[in-house]
């Protein structure tokens, strides 16, 4: 067995290895549809090679000469579909059915070019260069928006598979693609062909997997962090996101604060509503905390009636002045919702203080806000007191 037909075999063998692994994860991780389209990708991918070995031992090439370059066209695109669809961009249909129709033509039109002639070679070439043009181009852009490390891996190897395609014209008129496509699987371009391309196509698949399993398992993740009823964090997700906050504020020598929010009455809504009603109420209400507080706020709910909220370079007074907005505004949550009021405790950080000695300081403040007939914020800064004093004077 020589070496180009050899490097077809294990190209072959390698896409049926990504198949099944993107299949795997397709299957573990249901909710990522989009994996489906990598999973395409590779198996018509591997047809590829298996259509150039059977050019080889074909009385007739011409369907299998055909299949190779169609199912390598058709595997270039679905790939763009699914890089679309994992960066969070819109899918570029139309482009990539305009680029599947100029491959079919410019197809047709070379079909019986003299091969070794470099613009014969270039035209061969220029629509898997298209293609993976299209996946550098998605790359950046993903790159751009900080999608991480990975993708910036992704862009520089996709770069380099486009280089690859605007380079092998020039190889295979220098040195000789093979006189017919019989001959092709046994020249040395087939074997410059399979055994680089194989190399990069390994090489995006590898950091394709890898940004596939990181969003299925940073999906996850988020899940596990989120409350499912109002969107919000809750308790396993606020301490990884606060913990971290509280360090570095004590690290940078910066004021932090907390404010733990408690429904008022809140089960006489659902007593008197029902618990439909009441889950709207706390949904309405998350929503009125992450729209009200600052974007750097860490909001969760604890349980029940109960959320908190961690706000950096924040002082006491900043606090009050927050968690009085949310207050202020609370009656007019919504039209269709039953009237419902709220009670805050505030805390701020002590060079002591861990994340739950300052969330439970919040919490008894909460408490004798509560005792002190509802509906008020404590403790209240001095400013704020000495400003009501003098209002009232």
């Amino acid at each position: 067995m020589d070496s180009a037909v050899y490097a077809l075999i294990v190209n072959a063998c390698i896409a049926g290895l990504f198949a099944t692994a993107f299949a795997i994860v397709r299957v573990s991780y249901p909710e990522q549809r989009y994996v489906t389209w990598f999973v395409l990708a590779y198996l018509v991918g591997g047809l590829t090679p298996l259509s150039e070995l059977c050019v080889r031992l074909a009385d007739d090439a011409t369907v299998f000469m055909i299949l190779s370059y169609g199912s390598f066209l058709v595997s270039i695109l679905l790939l763009q579909v699914g890089l679309a669809a994992l960066a969070g961009r819109a899918i570029p249909t139309r482009p990539l059915l305009l680029l599947l129709l100029f491959g079919m033509v410019d197809r047709a039109l070379i079909w019986n070019g003299p091969r070794n002639a470099l613009w014969y070679e270039i035209a061969y070439q220029a629509p898997f260069l298209l293609g993976t043009g299209v996946s550098t181009v998605i790359a950046v852009d993903a790159v751009r928006r900080r999608r991480g490390p990975l993708w910036l891996a992704l862009a520089i190897v996709s770069a380099l598979m486009t280089a690859h395609f605007l380079v092998k014209p020039f190889f295979a008129a220098t040195f000789g693609s093979g006189s017919t496509a019989k001959t092709y699987a046994t020249s040395s371009y087939a074997l410059f062909s399979q055994a680089t391309g194989g190399v990069l196509i390994v090489t995006a698949g590898l950091l394709t997997l890898l940004l596939v399993v990181q969003a299925a398992m940073g999906r996850s993740i988020s899940e596990s962090e989120t409350d499912p009823l109002t969107g919000v964090a809750n308790r396993r997700g606020f301490e990884r996101r606060a913990i971290p906050m509280v360090a570095a504020a004590r690290d940078r020598g910066e004021p932090l604060a907390a404010i733990l929010f408690d429904l008022d009455h809140f089960k006489r809504v659902n007593d008197g509503y029902g618990h439909a009603t009441g889950d709207a109420v706390l949904r309405a209400f998350a929503r009125m905390l992450t729209e009200r507080l600052p974007a750097c706020a860490v909001v969760a709910r604890l349980g029940g009636e109960e959320f908190v909220a961690v706000l950096d370079r924040t002082t006491l007074r900043g606090a009050w002045l927050a968690a009085q907005s949310v207050r202020a505004t609370l009656p007019a949550i919504a039209t269709h919702l039953p009237p419902i009021t709220v009670s805050a405790g505030l805390s701020v950080l002590e060079p002591d203080d861990t994340l739950g000695s300052l969330i439970d300081r919040a919490d008894r403040w909460a408490y004798d806000a509560k005792r002190a007939g509802r509906n008020r914020i404590f403790p209240i800064p001095d400013p704020v007191v000495d400003a009501q004093t003098l209002r009232t004077a």
